[in-house]
């Protein structure tokens, strides 16, 4: 069973540009995103909240292609990290902090957050990762471990409510298994029932490919087939061309392109238009496995 959850979030300049404090209600996480040019107010109005061990987030952009980037830490005092990152790392313009009400975090809490959290970022690969290494896994008691994971989702889920998905998976956990095998060889699993999530194909001319539908869009999966012929001059031209240069889409050795992970399309038709190398409306291509259409498959729901 799926049960809801409570955020409450504070405005300090009422502006949702400016900083924002979070907690889940009921719990002892809580959370502050600041944008670079705010940062020394935090230790001004949060210095409880700031001066504490904890992790954080570096938000920013490439500069060439303004693709996300984040650069995940730790520290056992947040704001003197903060500040030393503010004179030494360029790319970042927003941080989140994540810290815990009654201080209970250790040096070998944050140090194994950090860890899964790199581990989860590059699983999700939603924004380039700045972290230059995955950090060891710290050997933790078992009570100490289902705490901090059980602390984790929850920074996975305020990240995702002050606007940052990087550690959301695109898809389920059926297709992406989200899981780390501690020391002693025991496994983790974070767990989550997802019941809105479509399996989608694509049979045209000859093309194949598969994809999962879900509340963020159509991800369409590994090793899916596209179209060595496209159409010059048509609407996702320029979107196909940025996936083969960035190796989302490869060419095999018999000259076939194919995706070579998944990958996360705004809708059906963008996806469809992609592989197939011409405009055509994705909820007439993509059907389910018993042939329905997506089309179709709404209209049936709806009714």
């Amino acid at each position: 069973m799926i049960l809801g959850k409570s955020i409450r979030i504070y405005l300090k300049e009422g502006s949702v540009t400016g900083i924002k404090f979070a907690e889940l209600v009921n719990h002892t996480i809580q959370s502050l995103s600041c944008p670079r040019t705010k940062i020394s107010d935090l230790n001004k109005h949060f210095p409880i909240e700031i001066n504490t061990q904890g992790v954080y987030f570096l938000i920013g952009y490439e500069q060439d292609t303004l693709k996300p980037m984040v650069y995940i830490g730790e520290a056992e005092n947040v704001w003197d990290r903060l500040k030393n990152h503010d004179l030494k790392k360029d790319f970042w313009n927003e941080v989140i902090v994540f810290t815990s009400k009654d201080e209970n975090l250790t040096k070998s809490h944050i140090k194994y957050l950090e860890s899964r959290l790199v581990e989860i970022a590059n699983q999700t690969d939603r924004y380039r990762l700045k972290n230059g290494n995955t950090p060891n896994l710290n050997r933790l008691p078992l009570p100490d471990r289902d705490a901090m994971e059980e602390f984790l989702s929850n920074i996975k889920l305020l990240t995702g409510t002050l606007g940052h998905k990087f550690l959301e998976n695109p898809i389920s956990i059926k297709n992406i298994p989200e899981k780390v095998e501690s020391i002693d060889n025991s496994i983790v699993n974070n767990i989550t029932d997802k019941k809105d999530e479509l399996e989608l194909h694509l049979n045209v001319s000859g093309i194949m490919a598969n994809a999962i539908q879900t509340n963020e869009g159509l991800v369409v999966l590994e090793n899916s087939e596209v179209s060595d012929n496209p159409t010059k001059n048509y609407g996702y031209g320029a979107l196909r061309e940025s996936l083969i240069k960035e190796a989302i889409i490869v060419k095999n050795t018999s000259g076939k392109f194919y995706f070579s992970k998944k990958h996360l399309f705004s809708s059906p038709s963008a996806a469809a238009a992609v592989i197939l190398g011409y405009s055509v409306n994705g909820r007439n291509v993509w059907k389910n496995d018993s042939g329905k259409s997506i089309k179709e498959i709404e209209k049936t729901e709806i009714e």
